[in-house]
């Protein structure tokens, strides 16, 4: 079978950044912003006795919010896919001027729930129309204690567009400026962003990772002032709007946005941090098996291809057809959604210049569909990373016929999905290994994954952390934002890393999104709650499918803590479950150091 390397968005507005179906859904976004704010303002929950006033503002407003995310994301996949399209940019803008008004609207709404005495909110919340949804109406009444008046919410709203959303827009605008050169066979050619980062992390020969890692590294440094400024007023913003709402702790709204407890997150990273040990000696063979005593930055990703080894190469058609295979083998309704997502041609991963870096999964509410981004390499990373983003899209898509309220769930549970997938791959290479340096090879791939979760995104975290404390009292220059990333990289690998990258900071999007802070500590909760219902499903066979589809969708109506215990019979506040997971990591790491042995000297 032959796949499509280029996703199809005319199915979703045809004519790209011209399309003129875009253009009107936008003129009707207003217009439904319109009516629903008219609603909301002439809604008296006193007078709605029977409550039919209340379901109307709720269904328009999922039409507003399916019809907002369907525009956003066409968008944003627009602007990925070619970053030199200007008229993205501008409908972007377009787009979200509508916002304010649709934030005015929802302050208003949200402030009459709270006005609901206790009494008539309990009986609102067993009626047949809003029990489903009750969890997530309990979660806007309980910010909507925090806000201020309609007119000042109207005005940080507005503000945040010019602020918070702009200053997020900017980092897109100065990496799409960003080329690395790279001198290959006597010539220059000029890399994106993108394309730099897969060659420098994934590149055989040594040679090439380190000169593209040098030119990496400077070509951020010659970006940093304007990164910073970026860093410090977008993240200003969000602290100043902390402090006008009477929020004091930063990490209360990324905690409140994953619904979890502070506590289950601080036994995570410590049960994490007591573990460091076997993951510095894995980075230590590899960097022996490199030749060297301690492991470079840019060599962590690389590939070990020792004796007579031929590292394998995926076309495009060939992932797709492997990761069906090894779906088919946990979920047929998993396969048979993904064959679905290649056929229809929902993937972009065309290698090509202009494209922005990273990959990521987009939903489509109103077509119920999903687009995946990624530039295929055709290594088995990058088959991984196309599991990865096919997770995000199943988990959307087992959810569609929700309430909308019921569809919104968090990062932490969103990476579950994905990284159960990734992990469904990852063993599938495994088991084919014919040879022990095969097999090395294989273990390396996915120990990479480990590495990154336990050892890269502690240190984003160490360093979000401290970027947040210093930014309180004030801007903080380039060279203290380096620093600060500097020393989270160290804390984090505990110092077994040869070279470190002090500009990370300036390279990583993750550090500029504006709408979901601290985009680091889900991914790891991601990843060890799908290595738990990894190991739940291989112990329950071919029952298991039903029971994660389950799982799947109740991820947005309750919290985190409570999702384990119902669906795993686990406590996430205790350290045992997350040890459980970074055991079943160390038996891999345990494993690659015995086949590892005989190529030291």
């Amino acid at each position: 079978m032959t796949y499509s390397l280029i996703w199809d968005l005319d199915s979703i507005f045809p004519g790209g950044s011209h399309s003129v179906e875009l253009e009107q859904r936008l003129t009707t976004l207003q217009e439904q912003s319109a009516n629903y704010h008219q609603l909301i303002e002439q809604w008296s929950p006193e007078k709605d006795t029977d409550y039919q006033e209340l379901q109307q503002i709720l269904a328009i407003q999922a039409t507003i919010s399916d019809g907002f995310s369907q525009c956003s994301s066409f968008i944003t996949a627009l602007s990925s896919a070619d970053t030199k399209d200007k008229k993205a940019k501008i409908l972007s803008g377009d787009l979200f001027s509508l916002l304010p008004a649709i934030q005015l609207a929802e302050t208003i709404f949200t402030k009459k729930l709270t006005e609901i005495s206790d009494t008539h909110w309990q009986s609102l919340t067993t009626l047949p129309a809003f029990e489903s949804i009750a969890f997530r109406l309990n979660e806007i009444r309980r910010d909507g204690q925090q806000l201020l008046s309609e007119k000042e919410e109207n005005i940080i709203n507005t503000l945040s567009l010019d602020g918070l959303n702009a200053w997020s827009s900017h980092y897109d605008t100065i990496v799409a400026s960003i080329l690395i050169p790279f001198n290959e066979d006597g010539q220059t050619t000029f890399l994106s962003a993108g394309q730099a980062f897969n060659r420098m992390m994934s590149d055989p020969d040594p040679k090439i990772r380190a000169a593209l890692f040098s030119e990496w590294e400077k070509a951020w440094s010659e970006k940093a002032p304007l990164l910073a400024d970026t860093l410090n007023h977008l993240d200003g913003f969000r602290l100043s709007e902390y402090k006008l709402h009477g929020v004091t702790d930063f990490l209360e709204k990324p905690l409140n946005y994953n619904r979890m407890k502070k506590e289950t997150l601080d036994v995570m990273w410590a049960t994490i941090q007591k573990n460091k040990q076997p993951f510095i000696d894995f980075l230590t063979r590899k960097a022996q098996l490199f030749g060297k005593e301690k492991m470079d930055w840019q060599d962590q990703d690389a590939p070990i291809i020792l004796g007579d080894l031929q590292e394998k190469s995926y076309s495009f058609d060939e992932a797709a057809e492997f990761i069906l295979e090894n779906f088919e083998k946990f979920s047929p309704k998993m396969a048979t959604f993904a064959k679905g997502a290649f056929e229809n041609s929902w993937i972009e991963a065309e290698d090509r210049p202009d494209k922005r870096p990273g990959g990521y999964c987009t939903e489509l509410p109103e077509t119920k569909e999903s687009r995946i981004f990624m530039t295929f390499g055709n290594s088995i990373n990058e088959v991984a990373t196309l599991a990865h983003e096919l997770g995000h899209a199943f988990h959307s898509s087992v959810m569609w016929d929700l309430p909308a309220l019921d569809r919104e769930y968090a990062m932490n549970v969103a990476e579950t999905a994905s990284t159960f997938a990734e992990l469904i791959v990852a063993d599938a290479t495994l088991k084919k290994a014919e040879t022990p340096e095969e097999k090395i090879n294989l273990l390396d791939t996915k120990m990479q994954n480990a590495i990154a979760m336990f050892m890269n995104i502690h240190s984003r975290f160490i360093f979000e952390n401290s970027f947040y404390e210093a930014r309180q009292n004030g801007l903080l220059s380039e060279d203290e934002i380096t620093e600060l990333m500097l020393e989270a990289q160290k804390e984090s690998y505990q110092d077994s890393l040869g070279t470190y990258h002090p500009h990370f900071w300036a390279s990583k999007l993750h550090f500029f999104i504006d709408d979901v802070p601290f985009y680091n500590f889900p991914y790891t909760f991601g990843y060890l709650f799908s290595m738990g219902i990894y190991a739940y499903a291989n112990k329950q066979g071919s029952d298991f499918e039903d029971q994660y589809i389950a799982l799947l969708r109740d991820t947005a109506s309750m919290t985190s803590e409570d999702l384990a215990q119902k669906h795993l019979g686990v406590d996430l506040t205790k350290p045992d479950f997350w040890q459980a997971g970074i055991d079943q990591v160390i038996k891999d790491v345990n494993e690659f150091m015995e086949l590892t042995e005989a190529y030291i000297d």
